[in-house]
C-alpha cells in the first residue's frame, strides 16, 4: 500500500484594534485598510479557521526530496477554492452579459450582470467597488 506524506495547516487570524478620525465610516476603513503599522497586532488562537491540505508528497520522509502531487480541489482551502470558482462564475456572467437579450426581460438581468461583473473585476483588482454596483449585486 503506497505512503503520502500529507502537509495540512490552517489560517490564525491576525488582527489589531486602532482608532481613526474620519469624515465618514468609508474614509475610516480606508485609513484603516492603508495603515501598515501592525506593531500592536493580535493572534486570535481561539478562531483559527479550517484545516486544509497544503500539499501531498509520495512516499516518507522530507516533502521536497520527493515528487509533489496534485491536493485533490474539496481539501483545500475554502477561501482560495471560491476564489477559483468566482473566476469561473464570473466568465459565464460575462457571456451572459455580453449575448443579445431576445426577451425583455432579460434586459433587466443584462444590467445587473454588467453591474456584477464591474464588482467582479474591481474585486479581484484588489480596487474599489464601482460607484452604484451594490444596488444591483
Amino acid at each position: 500500500m503506497p505512503t503520502f506524506t500529507i502537509e495540512t495547516a490552517h489560517d490564525v487570524p491576525v488582527y489589531r484594534l486602532r482608532s481613526y478620525e474620519a469624515d465618514t465610516v468609508d474614509k475610516a476603513c480606508r485609513l484603516a485598510v492603508d495603515d501598515g503599522d501592525w506593531s500592536i497586532r493580535k493572534i486570535s488562537h481561539d478562531t483559527p479557521g479550517e484545516t486544509f491540505v497544503s500539499g501531498i508528497w509520495e512516499g516518507t520522509g522530507a516533502p521536497h526530496s520527493a515528487r509533489s502531487l496534485p491536493v485533490p480541489s474539496q481539501y483545500g482551502d475554502t477561501m482560495r477554492r471560491k476564489a477559483r470558482h468566482f473566476e469561473v462564475l464570473l466568465g459565464l456572467l460575462k457571456m451572459f452579459a455580453a449575448a443579445d437579450p431576445a426577451a425583455p426581460e432579460l434586459a433587466l438581468w443584462r444590467q445587473r450582470a454588467v453591474s456584477a461583473i464591474a464588482k467582479a473585476e474591481a474585486m479581484m483588482a484588489a480596487a474599489r467597488d464601482p460607484k452604484g454596483s451594490d444596488r444591483h449585486a
